[in-house]
């Protein structure tokens, strides 16, 4: 009989994966959602141009495996070189090969106790050992994430900005003048999947160059194709070179390049985008206070609302939407788990929201 042997690592994890999909949840059901409202997808979709330049793609043939097209056009963006850029499946796709490349057993990482947990997924299958720090007033806390990696000599210290949970986020000044406590030999992961939904000035001013840390960015939130599955990540030469030593070089296909690339250019849109996002927040943040909760600042494309009591009552509301057909998700980790986060929709999206969320959170109370 055969024996699959895998190695004592993954033979070690355990079964598990960082989200359960909604597919899988409707599937469960036995209905589809009324109110998709737990992905932080953008449901106002992407520019009709990048569905244009998606629909005549050449599918038959594989897609440039150096992206550079849409390299160069980021780099012109930014005002950086191509060689700062690496494209990928994703900001999860990168952050996967940047722990294969970094990660070996026993290796410190640190993060966030309750911060995006792919990361995380990534870590454990290499082998790495998280340190987490707690959350400060629902923020990220960059002084004890760099003082933590300093005392266990941490490789990587992952820090979203802004974050995922919470939608909090600091000021890029901030960024910047924490990072001088930054361990030499520790890489910065600055997630800024959301950096396009912030107020400006939530981007550190920092040169593509700078050694210390690498930024992960993605078309998935204000661009509309996180079907797409198209990110990118900004840093020296050197490390954006490294990826080519484990990344999947045909993992790019040719329709998801070119609608990124058609998405970067229409400015217009994203603009259009931005402002629907913001009536969403403004919209979610109404909802919550006619309720009798609290919504919290946010500059993501979602916002966390303060169910007021602890992780099992916000739960339980949760249960209750989605028993009701409004999909949701809640942070993980105490206390920031007292809420229930949800991502900016249409006016009948949020409409099925404020329908489901009284009945919610009587039931709640209830039990």
């Amino acid at each position: 009989m055969t024996q699959y042997r895998l190695t004592p690592l993954a033979d070690a994890l355990p079964s598990t994966v960082p989200f359960v999909g909604p597919e899988t949840q409707e599937r469960a059901m036995g209905r589809a959602f009324d109110a998709r409202l737990g992905a932080n997808e953008n449901v106002f979709g992407p520019t009709p141009r990048a569905i244009e330049a998606m629909a005549q793609a050449q599918q038959w043939m594989y897609g440039d495996p150096e992206s550079h097209d849409l390299r160069a056009a980021l780099a012109a963006h930014h005002g950086i070189s191509p060689a700062n850029i690496i494209v990928g499946e994703g900001i999860d796709g990168l952050l996967g090969y940047l722990v294969r490349l970094m990660v070996t057993e026993g290796d410190a990482v640190v993060t966030s106790d309750g911060a995006y947990p792919t990361f995380n997924y990534h870590v454990a299958g290499f082998g790495g050992v998280l340190h987490k720090v707690p959350y400060a007033g629902d923020h990220e806390d960059p002084t004890a994430l760099f003082a933590k990696a300093a005392e266990v000599d941490a490789k990587l210290v992952y820090l979203a900005n802004p974050d995922n949970p919470m939608g909090s986020w600091h000021e890029g000044p901030v960024i910047s003048s924490a990072l001088e406590a930054l361990p030499k030999g520790c890489l910065l992961v600055l997630d800024e999947a959301y950096i396009d939904c912030a107020p400006e000035g939530t981007a550190p001013d920092l040169v593509a160059d700078d050694p210390r840390l690498i930024r992960m960015r993605t078309f998935s939130k204000a661009h509309g194709l996180a079907g797409a599955r198209v990110g990118y990540a900004i840093g020296a030469p050197d490390l954006i070179t490294a990826f080519g030593k484990v990344r999947n070089h045909f993992g790019m296909n040719r329709a998801a390049q070119a609608g990124a690339l058609a998405a970067l250019q229409d400015s217009d849109w994203l603009a259009h985008v931005q402002a629907r996002i913001a009536e969403a927040r403004d919209r979610i943040a109404q909802i919550a206070a006619d309720n009798g909760l609290i919504a919290l600042p946010s500059a993501a494309n979602f916002v966390a609302i303060d169910c007021g009591a602890d992780g099992r009552f916000a739960k339980a509301v949760l249960d209750g939407l989605v028993a009701r057909g409004v999909f949701v998700r809640m942070p993980f980790a105490a206390p920031q788990n007292r809420c229930i986060r949800v991502s900016c929709g249409t006016p009948e999206n949020l409409d099925a929201f404020a329908a489901a969320l009284p009945s919610a959170l009587e039931d709640a109370k209830k039990g």
